[in-house]
């Protein structure tokens, strides 16, 4: 058992280490010696968890699906708010989120990872919207599938707009306002009324998962509310 946690913090740092070294030089200009370098362990440790540096790229883009915890709400519009908002908040400050984004959405010369982070994103959205239509949150138009789709398009573009025109600086701001624009047309007035769509929500979203956290694992009482905002019953994740 020790030996197997010594392998999964390994990986993990491998990881890391990796997409720091994809976020700033690309696919094409990271090299595996960098990677040893900034993880501070053997390349042979490198090749043991991954045969290629593809493979370690790969890798990058999956860990992304490790980053989209999200309190459970009884608003599962809420929800599906919160997801990318989170995301929008994270990615300029997570290099892995960074790093799978410009490797899966071609920004450099090497883009395809088995269709890249997209139709995990999808798949994701599509999960929430579906139990938001079962409990009458959404409108009779909208098609879980087809809407998660259109939305995480719409999302990938901004990310890919904001990047180039800001570094990512105003990332939080254009979501919040993408969401303004589409959730009108996906939410029953009744539930619209209630959803936060605040530029600030990934933030607090954030802040409010590190405090439940904290709570959890014994590291004090942040007070009574601190994990019960907008209902929160749990961790909802992938």
């Amino acid at each position: 058992m020790v030996r197997q946690e010594r392998a999964v913090r390994t990986r993990r740092l491998i990881l890391e280490a990796a997409a720091s070294v994809f976020d700033e030089y690309g696919y094409e200009g990271a090299t595996i010696g960098e990677v040893v370098a900034r993880a501070g362990v053997t390349r042979g440790a490198v090749y043991f968890h991954f045969a290629s540096k593809r493979e370690l790229a790969q890798g990058v883009v999956e860990e992304q699906f490790g980053r989209d915890e999200i309190p459970e709400r009884h608003c599962k519009l809420q929800e599906f708010v919160d997801l990318g908002m989170v995301v929008a908040h994270l990615m300029p400050r997570d290099p892995l989120l960074s790093a799978g984004a410009r490797l899966s959405l071609g920004q450099d010369v090497f883009g395809d990872f088995s269709g890249g982070a997209a139709p995990g994103w999808i798949e994701r959205a599509e999960s929430v919207l579906t139990v938001a239509a079962e409990r009458g949150e959404v409108l009779p138009q909208v098609v879980p599938a087809e809407t998660a789709w259109l939305v995480t398009g719409a999302w990938t573009g901004v990310q890919i707009q904001s990047q180039k025109m800001s570094g990512r600086a105003d990332l939080e701001r254009r979501v919040a306002v993408l969401y303004q624009h589409l959730m009108p047309s996906i939410a029953v007035p009744g539930v619209l009324a209630t959803l936060d769509l605040g530029v600030d929500r990934g933030g607090r979203v954030v802040a409010e998962l590190e405090a439940a956290r904290s709570v959890g694992s014994g590291g004090g009482d942040a007070g009574p509310g601190a994990a019960a905002e907008a209902g929160v019953g749990g961790i909802a994740s992938r």
